[in-house]
């Protein structure tokens, strides 16, 4: 069995902790250069502000609805993260971060799954002050479905039944699915699956020609075998790196920015997790190599550090100071990778 322990609308609860004046009250969180929407709090979303909203465009809802208003603070997130995640550890030592603030737990063997989530749970609440939501199931895929299913439940769901997974599917989007892209999504849609039940229904043959094996893989996970592993112990590395593609192409340097504050910060809590220091940091920038209607660049630098590091102030500075050095104007970026090399043990 597999938990997924989320924190929930991250950015904007690091805020709250330390001024709880802000407590159900709306709270968006801004990119470095105060540019656009990156977090919203539930009573935000309410509000009808969206993810990615330029604040210039804004400001009168803000007026309106009275919102809290914060600059990002990537050093804060990283070590309340920490917290958080030392937190989990205790509960099992089989422990995944996945990103800054979401966690896969292993909890093959443990009884009374759903006391022991509820458990896990109110621990963190209490010991960091940080809302967390947990999915138990018997798959990772599955967990994450359970953990944004466990929102609507008090923050604890498990499935552990055939016939509650069943359940937890037949309303569930098939967008939602962890390693359904938007490409398979508009593709599944389009020939009438809209939920995950309605995939899971679908012939085993018909997903693997269509979707490959990492469709496959998705498809057998949601009928409860377990076919991603828990990357718990983790072999020795050469390098590490964070990247994502973005939801559009830009070109704009501060959207630019924003995502590779954001890379170098989860960096840094990767390295900190696995007791690791990096003497090398590395930045590139990718353009959309599948299409001919744009120019193609994809630059790149690699700073040697005059100390290892896995701080997230230092690892920020560089990978910012790297990206000014690499920007070119007038092409449209798709990914940003930022990657650590040269990796030393802590000690």
């Amino acid at each position: 069995m597999f938990a997924l322990a989320d924190c929930n609308n991250f950015y904007a609860s690091c805020h709250r902790l330390f001024e709880p004046r802000f407590n159900g009250v709306p709270v968006i969180v801004l990119s470095n250069n105060d540019g656009c929407v990156i977090a919203r709090s539930n009573e935000a979303k309410a509000c009808g502000i969206a993810m990615g909203a330029p604040l210039f465009k804004i400001r009168e809802q803000i007026r309106q609805h009275n919102i809290a208003v914060f600059s990002s603070h990537y050093t804060l997130y990283g070590d309340i993260s920490a917290r958080v995640m030392s937190n989990l550890a205790r509960f099992t030592p089989n422990v995944e971060i996945y990103s800054i603030d979401e966690c896969f737990l292993g909890l093959k063997g443990f009884d009374n799954l759903a006391d022991y989530a509820k458990q896990i749970r109110e621990t963190v609440i209490y010991n960091t002050g940080i809302p967390i939501s947990v999915g138990v199931a018997p798959t990772k895929v599955l967990a994450k479905v359970a953990n944004k299913t466990s929102k609507k439940h008090n923050g604890v769901m498990v499935l552990e039944t055939a016939a509650q997974i069943s359940d937890a599917l037949s309303d569930y989007p098939v967008e939602d699915l962890w390693g359904v892209g938007r490409q398979f999504a508009h593709k599944l849609i389009k020939g009438g699956i809209e939920t995950a039940a309605q995939f899971r229904a679908l012939p085993m043959d018909w997903v693997q020609s269509n979707m490959t094996i990492v469709g496959l893989r998705m498809w057998r996970e949601l009928w409860g075998e377990s076919c991603i592993p828990l990357k718990s112990v983790l072999e020795p590395k050469k390098g590490m790196c964070t990247s994502r593609a973005f939801g559009k192409l830009t070109t704009d340097y501060n959207e630019l920015k924003e995502a590779t504050s954001s890379y170098a910060a989860r960096l840094a809590v990767k390295l900190r997790r696995e007791k690791l220091c990096t003497s090398v940091l590395s930045v590139r920038l990718l353009t959309n190599k599948f299409t001919s209607e744009s120019s193609q660049a994809f630059p790149s630098i690699t700073i040697p550090l005059a100390h290892p590091v896995n701080n997230t102030i230092d690892l920020v500075k560089v990978a910012l100071f790297a990206l000014k050095k690499i920007y070119m104007r007038g092409y449209l970026f798709q990914k940003v990778e930022v990657t650590a090399t040269g990796l030393l043990p802590e000690s």
